[in-house]
């Protein structure tokens, strides 16, 4: 799916897969050398996230009520756990770098397109 921060009008990622199931959440980046441009995961439902087991950096947007981004982080290191965002539906993570080039801020609409 394409995915946009509507406010900015800027893409966040053109091929951005969902993960839904207990297992595609769990699983989410492991396993995987890295992101490549315009790739991403929206995992919902999502409140928090670690980096356990990770093989890169990546940049993490949480999401709430209105699809408004209500918490962020840019280059989410390896071995971390996030804070949890209580009012969260989501996540979207994206490669390191996505948040500063787009200019995405907390407050931000976010808008899926399949």
């Amino acid at each position: 799916m394409r995915v946009s921060n509507a406010s900015r009008n800027r893409v966040l990622g053109e091929k951005v897969r969902e993960a839904r199931s207990l297992f595609s959440r769990m699983k989410g980046l492991l396993g995987i050398d890295g992101f490549p441009p315009g790739d991403g995961l929206w995992i919902r439902p999502c409140k928090s996230i670690h980096s356990f087991g990770m093989r890169f950096v990546f940049d993490a947007l949480f999401i709430g009520p209105g699809l408004k981004v209500v918490g962020m982080y840019g280059r989410f290191r390896r071995n971390r756990i996030s804070r949890v965002f209580w009012n969260a539906r989501g996540v979207l993570e994206l490669p390191a770098g996505t948040i500063e080039r787009t200019g995405t801020e907390v407050g931000d609409e976010i808008e899926f397109r399949a």
